[in-house]
């Protein structure tokens, strides 16, 4: 806490500090002493008297109770129960906004596993997990694709062999081969339209993903974030599913 108020201190100074000169003066320029930032250096108290009720404030909220689970969520695998829960969150609420302002239905979801940042222990879950998850303000996005470039979304993942979760999408692979590839446990039809949600990052080809820029990418103005913390308040007891979604066989 001491050193987070030093480094706000710090920064204030520099940036009210920097002015470019017309010309150098290194006859101006003085040496300093060095100050380390440790435990031992003092808060300034009218600082810290002054942003502790906001502190409390925030402390309450983060530490609310909005869920409970009996095992540990985690990012870890190729199904990971944690990857596989935010994705159906994504897919179920994308497919509450789509149903509301598009009139269609979405098809599939799919998130990065980077984008998961942290894991939840059993017990307990609280708000300020969600924000230790997801910290980005990513917004949820829905790329309405033909089914003649689905193909890209699944090749992707037979060469990068990546365990970026997915919802309502079956992908097999062996040996580094596409060998099966489903969508809501079907076959891609190349003529139909299909509505994946999924984030701005990825939407706009983050980890690569380029295949998503042969679609139309549709902004929600839905934060993931608040999303997943409303589906958390919904289930008050989380089950997540160990179904298997990426199949990757013979995978190095």
């Amino acid at each position: 806490m001491k050193n987070k108020f030093l480094l706000l201190g710090i920064a204030l100074v520099s940036l009210t500090a920097c002015k470019t000169a017309s010309s150098p003066q290194l006859a101006n320029v003085k040496t300093q002493k060095n100050i380390s930032i440790n435990n031992e250096l003092k808060n300034d108290e009218e600082f810290v008297k002054f942003i502790e009720p906001y502190k409390q404030k925030l402390d309450r909220e983060m530490n609310q109770k909005i869920s409970h689970t009996n095992v540990d969520l985690t990012k870890q695998g190729d199904n990971s129960n944690l990857g596989n829960l935010l994705a159906d969150y994504t897919l179920e609420g994308g497919d509450v906004w789509t149903k509301a302002n598009l009139k269609q239905t979405v098809d599939a979801a799919l998130i990065n596993i980077g984008g998961i940042r942290t894991t939840i222990g059993k017990g307990d879950i609280m708000l300020k997990n969600v924000f230790e998850v997801m910290p980005f303000e990513n917004e949820l996005i829905i790329v309405k694709m033909r089914g003649a470039d689905l193909p890209g979304l699944f090749e992707y993942y037979a060469k990068t062999q990546v365990n970026n979760p997915v919802s309502q999408l079956y992908i097999e692979t062996k040996d580094g081969q596409l060998t099966k590839s489903l969508i809501n446990g079907k076959t891609v039809e190349p003529n139909k339209d299909y509505y994946i949600a999924t984030s701005d990052y990825l939407a706009l080809g983050g980890d690569n993903m380029k295949f998503f820029s042969k679609g139309e990418a549709i902004p929600t103005g839905v934060k993931l974030r608040d999303l997943y913390i409303e589906y958390f308040k919904k289930n008050p007891e989380i089950v997540p599913t160990s179904d298997v979604r990426l199949n990757f066989i013979g995978k190095k």
